[in-house]
């Protein structure tokens, strides 16, 4: 176990060493979640009308999913739309938070409501599914005035603590991120230098034991991006 996070951290270090070679924007900050910084940027102004594109098998990032933003899935091999959402779970994005909240996380070790996975949430709060984005009070109120009538609102009712701190945990709108960090993001993206350095990128991969790939498709789409950002500039 030690031995194979070892090898995931010197891969990312390897990764990281050669983006830094390429016109591609890395954003790091110190004590924020990458989490939140991918839902600022899919949410800034700056990028309005721009097709987003995450790539994580994180089901948290589903919230995120509008008209302009997909998520693609590598496990799954499938990109899902905001379309997708409510087809698989008849539950629109701006409200899948809440329901995962309800639900809990095992991968994250956060515990759900007994009994309220996400098909039963979507059939007995089935509002859910609208095309607006309701409130953690709105279901509080909701389950309840139907306590008396099912188990799953009473259940909800009494481990509401559970819920209010897995939303917590899970809410990516708005993004958990300081002014400053805001700040420090906006500059970055205003600022970079969209550079390729191909020669010290070919280097850096014969190094690591990757001389043999074929970096010629990869190299022309990242000139593509230099030369596309020089005319914009």
């Amino acid at each position: 176990e030690q031995s194979q996070k070892e090898n995931m951290v010197w891969q990312q270090q390897i990764l990281m060493e050669m983006l830094n070679e390429m016109p591609i924007i890395q954003l790091v900050l110190d004590r924020v979640e990458a989490d939140d910084i991918i839902a600022m940027i899919t949410q800034s102004p700056k990028y309005k009308g721009w097709q987003k594109v995450i790539v994580s098998s994180d089901k948290d990032f589903l919230q995120l999913l509008d008209g302009e933003t997909v998520l693609y899935r590598p496990i799954q091999k499938k990109a899902w739309t905001k379309k997708d959402v409510i087809e698989e779970y008849g539950i629109s994005p701006e409200n899948f938070v809440i329901a995962r909240a309800i639900a809990g996380d095992k991968s994250d070790n956060l515990a759900g409501i007994q009994g309220a996975g996400l098909k039963t949430i979507s059939k007995r709060l089935d509002f859910l599914i609208e095309d607006k984005m309701h409130t953690l009070n709105t279901v509080y109120d909701h389950c309840a005035a139907a306590g008396n009538k099912l188990k799953f609102f009473e259940r909800i009712v009494e481990g509401w603590n559970t819920v209010e701190t897995n939303y917590k945990v899970m809410n990516l709108t708005p993004p958990s991120i300081s002014v400053q960090g805001r700040q420090k993001i906006n500059y970055a993206l205003d600022n970079f230098e969209f550079e390729l350095n191909a020669t010290e990128l070919k280097k850096c991969s014969v190094e690591h034991g990757f001389g043999s790939y074929d970096w010629s498709e990869l190299m022309a789409k990242l000139r593509g991006i230099v030369e596309k950002n020089k005319q914009s500039a």
